[in-house]
This record gives C-alpha cells, structure tokens and sequence, in this order.
C-alpha cells in the first residue's frame, strides 16, 4: 500500500470511532427525587453516624443526589448529647451540621426531650430516687438551652418533645410527665425558643392516624397556642406497615394538625413487609421480642406480589401527600437503605425488613422511579 493511501485508510478510521462515540448511548442521568417534588415539599431523609462521619460512601451519595433535608437519626438524642450530667458531647452532632451546611440542605435537630434514650441520670439523685420537679426543670433547661445554643441560626428546625401522647389522647406517664406534670412540655417549647427564637418548633409522636392521638394532641397544641408558646409544626412519623395506618384517618390528622394553623411534616418513614410479633401495632422503641424464625419469612429475598403491595403503598400515600402538599412541608425517610434500617433488629433481633426506598446494595428500587414521576405529572 502506497504511503499516501495508508493515510487516508488511517483519517478513514479516525472518523469513524468519532462517529461511534458521538452514536454511543450516554448513561441516563438519575432524576432526584428532591428534584421531582420541588415546589411542593421537601424531601428528607434521616442520618446514622457512618454517613455523618462518612464512612457510609454510597449512602452519603445517595443522601447527596435524592434529599434536601436531612434529620439526625440518634446522634442529637440526649443519651449520646449529655452521657453524664454536664458533660456534652457534640462532635457527631457537629459533623451533622457541617455535613448539613456543606450540602445546603435544611436540618432538623432530633430530639429534645423524649421518654426513650434518655440518661438514667436525667431523672434520678445520687441515690437512684428520683428528683424533684424543681430539679428536674432546671436540667431540661440546661440540656434544651446548652443544645439549641450552640446550633443557634444553624439548624432550621427542633423536635422539641417526642412521643409524649398516648394512643387514647392521655398524657404518657413518662418521667417527664409523673415529676413535672404536663407542664414539661410547655416549658420545653419555652426553654428552646428563648435559646433560638428564629428556629422553628416541633411536636412529633408515631401513629398519628389514630383518632385518639389525634384529639389529643390538638388539645395539647391548643393549651399551647391559648399561651402563646411558640410551635410551629406537628411531625407525623410515618412508620407503617402493610395496611397499615388507615389512610383515611391519616388524611384527617394532616387537616386537623393544618387547621391549628401548623405545618405538617411526615417525619420517619418507613414501610415495613414483616409481621408484627403482637397485635398491638406500635413504633415504641422500648420494646422487645426473642427471635422467631417465623417473624422473618423473606431472608431469601421479598416475593414479587409482598413487593408490588408494599410499592401500591407507598405510591398511594405520596399521592395523599401531594394532595394537600400546601398543608406539607417535608416528606422524611427514616433511614436511606435496607442495610441500616432500624427496623431489621426492632422489636426483635436478626431480622430482614424492606423499608426504605434503596435496597441493600443501595440501589433505588423501582418504586423510586414510580415516586419520581408521580412529583414530575403534579
């Protein structure tokens, strides 16, 4: 062959790879979810401490593509904030804020004062009784004002008081509640918003469907409101399973929690596959069970007709969602994949759950899509 035409046999071949290039398919680009409901809320997603500190690589890029807000799933409870009485420890609620900052997502801080995981010392003398109410109040005072203090103007927003509410709308009988009486939850709204009066202030508690919950804490809220205690919104945890809350009654609670002139939040959702080892339905995370092989049937993977009802599911109460996406203003996933869900080990150790939109290999699954292109149609 002649050098001339080997020249061109080689511009012949350059073009040609060019045109393939230019012919090859790019790898679709992932629509965010956050990205699909702007305008009508924001979407959250709470943090463990491996993706605050960020060994939890895939989970932080997840986080980082599909939210906009994000919740600290354990680290700003006062067990971990305040071990010991005055001795604070915030690195990892630190790390939460700068992460939060970094990535200019809104924030919220969980939780202030909550029966559960909290220290035995909070409540107790030197000699194990419990203190008096005066007491009592003064280390709530301490603990709300030394927290939201030193995240004052950083975080956007508090769960100030957890799951103080029963089922029948009474009063917990926590140790907030039988030392202080109901006035704990006032003076916890007030101690928090004389530590940061621009933050906003929460109440939240799980089955916030049921009817009874529901009348009881708009008496709460509205014994606040007639004392001009600031409050701004009701966390609605929406840890559910299959069939399970009563999307009729849930609907109501979003109009009535609105109609006291609040902010609704769904705040902890996950949708759980697995049964219940009682038949009192709860998210009370005190509880426990002893392994049964039966309460965890789907360790070889989750059959196609469990999946398309908990997919049903999900799908219809993002469309209760954006429904009333005027009374709403967060959508919170409690957690970002299978693999780090609370719920495979509660109530009960070893188990295999699907709650979460991410699967264990942190792959959305396909009722991402499904969710994505509901935001995008509304």
């Amino acid at each position: 062959m002649k050098k001339g035409n080997n020249k061109t046999v080689w511009t012949f071949l350059f073009i040609c790879v060019v045109m393939l290039a230019g012919c090859s398919t790019p790898e679709k680009e992932t629509v965010a979810l956050k990205d699909a409901y702007q305008g009508k809320f924001l979407m959250g997603a709470a943090l463990n401490v491996d993706q605050i500190e960020g060994r939890d690589r895939a989970g932080v890029e997840i986080v980082k593509h599909h939210f906009n807000s994000i919740t600290a799933e354990n680290c700003m409870k006062s067990m971990y904030l305040q071990p010991k009485e005055g001795e604070f420890f915030f690195e990892e609620a630190d790390r939460f804020v700068e992460f939060g900052e970094a990535n200019g997502m809104h924030m919220v801080g969980h939780t202030l004062i909550w029966h559960s995981q909290a220290p035995d010392w909070f409540f107790t003398d030197e000699e194990g009784n419990d203190v008096s109410r005066d007491v009592l109040i003064e280390r709530m005072r301490n603990h709300i004002t030394t927290v939201v203090g030193r995240y004052k103007g950083r975080i956007h927003g508090w769960d100030v008081v957890n799951e103080a509410i029963l089922e029948d709308g009474t009063y917990r009988n926590s140790k907030f509640y039988s030392i202080i009486g109901e006035e704990y939850i006032p003076l916890a709204f007030e101690f928090a918003h004389e530590a940061d009066p621009d933050t906003e202030l929460y109440y939240n508690d799980y089955g916030m469907g049921l009817e009874g919950r529901r009348n009881g804490v708009v008496s709460m809220v509205k014994s606040l409101q007639e004392k001009n205690i600031p409050i701004h919104g009701i966390g609605m945890q929406g840890h559910m399973g299959l069939g399970y809350p009563d999307i009729n009654e849930y609907e109501k609670s979003i109009q009535a929690y609105s109609e006291l002139g609040l902010t609704v939040m769904i705040t902890e959702m996950d949708i759980i596959v697995l049964p219940f080892p009682s038949s009192d339905v709860t998210a009370e995370v005190s509880l426990s069970y002893e392994y049964q092989q039966e309460m965890n049937p789907y360790t070889d993977g989750l059959p196609e007709p469990v999946a398309t009802v908990w997919e049903e599911q999900y799908v219809d109460f993002f469309k209760l969602f954006l429904k009333h996406h005027d009374k709403i203003s967060r959508v919170t996933l409690w957690g970002v994949s299978d693999a780090t869900s609370w719920r495979n080990d509660w109530p009960m150790q070893g188990r295999m759950d699907y709650p979460l939109l991410f699967d264990r290999d942190y792959q959305p699954k396909p009722v991402v899509n499904e969710l994505i292109k509901l935001g995008k149609e509304q």
